[in-house]
């Protein structure tokens, strides 16, 4: 079973950001905790969980809040988990100080991943981070030192800054961290969020994506998934694997047989009912829907046998025109760019 956990504290909320999140409720950070382990303990129970395969804590920042607030947790999760359990916290480069990174790491974190979007002042100022260059550095030095050997850094492109120029520097700056992995994101103008319907903020350049990902590729990062590269991250490959996985906290989403269950979506809410979980029953329509859409954008693939005969002719269309490769039973996509396109045209 995979288990993601969301901490939805932030120093401060990001202007692109639709994730569940707040910047001024740190002070309900202990009821919160501990409203953390009795969800997770009842989940674990409730589905009879006796092996973790992965852990990702996610938000907001999960370093924005002390490191001591982990330890329960981990004591409900280490004893689960194998040597082969892959365990990630997100990060910023100004909070995940050289002492949070040791706390974690010796409670049995052995993943870090670091919230940095951007190596120029001027673009993140733009997207509101309130972190510098330079902390980027550091952070991924001090997760050295601490003793992480899988560290991942997050970057977004195609804002209104980006040039190939620019681009080419963002990828250079890489090369020059001991990190394993890279997601790197196109600029969405989400809803609901500052940057919403700012469409001057966003190049939207299907030449500059393609730009991004080619370099990212020379760099030595293979792209495994739509928006990552490098060494699998075994959580996110188990997403696009339509795997089971129990969301744990506020504003969380888990999935688990077909059933997709939504916790309580904010933080006062979720301290009041913890357990609390709104269920969508998905139909076999539904998931092969979501199969196609996941498998496509990533090395996964999709399986033949879950299509329909009206499906598979249309797909062999596209392996005929050479959009679509077909081995061992599967459909790849050599074009992740294209893959919602590709996907709505299997669909039908």
């Amino acid at each position: 079973m995979q288990v993601y956990i969301h901490v939805p504290f932030c120093e401060s909320k990001c202007p692109y950001c639709a994730f569940g999140s707040s910047d001024d409720e740190f002070n309900k950070a202990s009821t919160y905790f501990q409203a953390l382990v009795l969800d997770l303990n009842f989940q674990l129970k409730s589905q009879n969980v006796r092996e973790i395969s992965s852990v990702f804590f996610g938000g907001g920042t999960p370093s924005a809040v002390n490191a001591k607030f982990y330890d329960e947790i981990f004591s409900i999760l280490v004893p689960l988990c194998t040597r082969e359990t892959e365990i990630t916290l997100e990060a910023n480069p100004n909070s995940a100080s050289l002492t949070w990174l040791k706390h974690v790491k010796n409670l049995g974190a052995n993943r870090i991943s670091f919230g940095a979007q951007s190596f120029f002042e001027d673009k993140l100022k733009f997207l509101g981070r309130i972190h510098s260059r330079e902390q980027i550095f550091k952070a991924v030095e001090n997760a050295q030192t601490a003793g992480f050997k899988s560290i991942n850094l997050d970057l977004i492109y195609d804002t209104k800054f980006d040039t190939k120029k620019r681009l080419l520097a963002e990828v250079e700056n890489l090369k020059s961290l001991a990190i394993t992995h890279l997601s790197a994101y196109s600029l969405t103008l989400e809803e609901n969020t500052p940057f919403a319907g700012k469409k001057s903020y966003k190049k939207d350049s299907d030449s500059l994506a393609k730009f991004m990902i080619e370099q990212i590729g020379l760099a030595g990062f293979g792209q495994y998934e739509i928006s990552n590269f490098g060494q699998i991250c075994k959580h996110n490959l188990g997403y696009w694997q339509g795997k089971n996985y129990l969301g744990v906290g506020a504003y969380s989403v888990g999935f688990v047989d077909g059933i997709r269950y939504y916790a309580k979506s904010s933080i006062d809410a979720y301290i009041s009912q913890p357990t609390y979980r709104e269920k969508e029953i998905l139909n076999e329509s539904e998931l092969v829907r979501e199969h196609i859409f996941l498998g496509l954008r990533s090395i996964v693939g999709v399986e033949a046998g879950r299509l329909s005969e009206a499906q598979i002719k249309r797909a062999n269309i596209l392996v005929e025109n050479e959009k679509l490769l077909f081995k061992n039973g599967k459909f790849y996509n050599p074009n992740f760019l294209l893959s919602d396109e590709i996907a709505l045209f299997i669909e039908g």
